[in-house]
């Protein structure tokens, strides 16, 4: 078993998982993180951890209207899906229609397909068409980002608007593989960008006033935002 986490045993995060997490975990959310398991950018993934806790401040929030950016195989989509009421909706934004595919089936065998829109695009110009109703300001209960980590400031700004007061943002690998902490002389290259990114949008959120965080050290790092004003 791998992870992209931030424990540094695999033991401690296998035993996180299957004492707290796998026996909670809905059937059709173990099918689709099993078919996501044998694809190339499995890494992309949605940590189980991370989900339940999501699934948690969906249920606390009761949250009924939801947006996502960052799709890849919908393993968050489903979990949020199955997680609002029947009525419910989630707007779900990913430039890549063909890695949504590979879950649809289990997400329509789950019966919770009609609750999600799903927009093929880039996020930003899609973002910028739900701003163009002022219906949809202020107006979705709970967003969770997981998509490019060098537009997130950009999201941030466009989410800000689109999420209601009191509601919850959550920002997916903000600890960056705990890059972030490291010199910059020790990170791999591959992560260097990444890193850059994740430290500056830590310190904007940090400084941003019209937010509550909590920065939470599950799967690759999540911060949790509450919109104050």
């Amino acid at each position: 078993m791998t992870h992209n986490g931030l424990l540094q045993t695999e033991e401690l995060y296998k035993y996180i998982l299957e004492t707290s997490v796998y026996p909670r975990e809905h059937e059709s959310l173990k099918e689709i993180r099993a078919l996501t398991a044998t694809h190339e950018r499995s890494f992309m993934g949605t940590s189980p951890d991370s989900a339940q806790m999501m699934e948690m401040l969906l249920e606390i929030t009761g949250a009924k209207k939801t947006l996502e950016i960052g799709v890849y195989t919908g393993y968050s989509l489903l979990l949020t899906a199955l997680t609002i009421p029947d009525d419910g909706k989630i707007v779900a934004i990913d430039l890549s229609r063909e890695y949504y595919e590979i879950g649809r089936p289990t997400i329509k065998k789950a019966g919770v397909e009609h609750k999600i829109d799903f927009i093929e695009s880039q996020a930003l110009p899609a973002l910028d068409k739900l701003l163009e109703d002022p219906n949809n300001e202020g107006s979705f209960d709970f967003v969770f980002v997981d998509a490019d980590k060098i537009n997130y400031l950009k999201y941030h700004e466009r989410v800000m608007k689109l999420v209601k007061i009191n509601g919850i943002i959550v920002y997916d690998n903000t600890l960056w593989y705990g890059s972030v902490a490291k010199p910059e002389d020790s990170v791999p290259e591959f992560l260097k960008e990444g890193r850059i990114s994740a430290l500056h949008f830590n310190k904007a959120l940090a400084a941003d006033p019209r937010v509550k965080i909590a920065m939470a050290p599950l799967g690759d790092g999540n911060t949790i935002c509450r919109r104050l004003y």
